[in-house]
């Protein structure tokens, strides 16, 4: 029991940190090209995970964890950064953060495909009940103005379900922020190159602003945030903890309200009182049934 609910602490934890992703991408993206902030983030966490591992010793991971790290790699460090990060030259912060009601479910599939995790049937209720609403909050003022932005979201959503899936099915092995470092260290090969090539002539023209939006998305969403939420996914189970990103749109809109002065309504706190409610159910039935075998 203390297990499972260390595991939720840590990804409640988690989900905190990755809250404030979007906004700071969306500061960032204001005067800096998205591909150099996907590149440039992914490079600062880089070689402070090489660091890291460095001077911990870590051992090099084996041959067959090579391909699910650049899964993992491909999913969290490429491409739902890029992809966000272009969604939002089209869309706002607050239209793109309800999206992350979909990765719970995104996550949770993932978690039976590659996790071999198998919830109780009430599990996907209340995790179904609590996307929807979600996507109906998203959905309140009718269909968003920019199809483009909407596709790279969803997009984004896939990509990050199964890297987060991947990535927590390893910690269980060889720990959440070994994980994380070992796949932003396979990118650096591609990174750092592309960081280099695609920066600013100048930096006159880039505000303050941009430049925490970039130091926060290089620090805390690229690296630190996932130290906590792989090893909240490995300790108390990839579908269940995946469903506290229900939470994610509503504290990152407040910080988008805060930071961006982006309209929030009201409706948003009924709403989330009913993702609360799904998410304690989901936790009930979050945990793994036995499968029969013949």
């Amino acid at each position: 029991m203390k297990k499972t609910t260390d595991g939720w602490l840590s990804g409640l934890l988690g989900v905190l940190i990755f809250s404030g992703s979007l906004p700071a991408t969306r500061l960032a993206v204001q005067s800096l090209d998205p591909i150099f902030v996907t590149c440039a983030r992914a490079t600062i966490a880089g070689v402070l995970g090489f660091l890291l591992l460095l001077g911990y010793r870590e051992a090099r991971p084996e041959r067959r964890d090579l391909f699910p790290l650049l899964l993992v790699a491909l999913g969290v460090v490429l491409g739902f950064p890029l992809l966000t990060a272009l969604a939002l030259r089209h869309i706002t912060s607050a239209h793109a953060i309800v999206f992350v009601g979909l990765l719970p479910l995104a996550t949770a599939i993932f978690g039976v495909l590659r996790g071999g995790e198998r919830p109780q049937m009430p599990f996907w209720v209340f995790s179904a009940l609590g996307s929807g609403a979600v996507i109906a909050f998203a959905m309140r003022n009718g269909v968003s103005a920019s199809p483009i932005g909407d596709v790279l979201m969803l997009l984004a959503i896939v990509v990050c379900g199964l890297g987060y899936a991947e990535g927590a099915r390893l910690s269980r092995r060889l720990g959440g922020w070994q994980v994380i470092s070992w796949a932003l260290v396979l990118s650096l090969p591609i990174m750092l190159p592309l960081s280099w090539w695609m920066r600013p002539a100048t930096f006159d023209h880039v505000g303050q602003p941009a430049l925490w939006g970039l130091a926060y998305v290089s620090l805390f969403s690229m690296l630190i945030g996932f130290v906590f939420w792989y090893r909240g996914l490995a300790l108390g189970g990839i579908a269940g903890v995946g469903q506290l990103q229900l939470l994610q749109p509503f504290f990152g809109l407040m910080l988008a309200a805060a930071l961006l002065h982006e309209k929030v309504p009201a409706a948003m706190i009924v709403v989330a009182i009913a993702v609360v409610t799904c998410v304690a159910g989901a936790r009930h039935f979050s945990r793994t049934v036995a499968v029969r075998r013949p």
